[in-house]
């Protein structure tokens, strides 16, 4: 294995999730690319601008990268935008990742029936294998 494209969600804090990646980097020697996406589809139909929906996104990249940093796990990192599943899976055909790894959804499962759900989502329409992490 030599590359893990994981998927952070933006605007959450998922320390297990960037553990769970240190982990299986250290065990296996890869490196590891974090992306996360600020889920704007259409700038043009949204009156807020574009910073707000990405400042939650770089936060959450900074704060894996730093996490998996400390762990001695080379990392690099990108902010993306557009819709979240479609972002994740083009990302990881750029990096050739062996494994995409994504947090659970902590959605309801009527929220999940009705929104959908991002790891889901990866599984049903991904090429590469996904590895899901609950938390804690």
């Amino acid at each position: 294995m030599q590359r893990i494209v994981v998927a952070a969600k933006a605007g959450s804090d998922q320390p297990w999730l960037a553990d769970a990646a240190a982990e299986l980097a250290q065990q296996t020697g890869a490196t590891v690319s974090v992306v996360s996406m600020d889920g704007l589809d259409v700038e043009a139909l949204s009156p807020t601008p574009r910073s707000e929906f990405q400042e939650p996104a770089r936060k959450t990249v900074d704060g894996f990268l730093a996490r998996l940093r400390e762990q001695g796990v080379q990392a690099e990192g990108e902010l993306r935008s557009g819709p979240v599943t479609r972002g994740v899976l083009l990302f990881a055909e750029e990096k050739e990742a062996d494994v995409i790894v994504c947090g659970a959804s902590t959605k309801s499962r009527v929220a999940r029936r009705v929104l959908g759900s991002v790891p889901m989502e990866l599984i049903g329409r991904s090429r590469r294998p996904v590895l899901v992490i609950t938390p804690p």
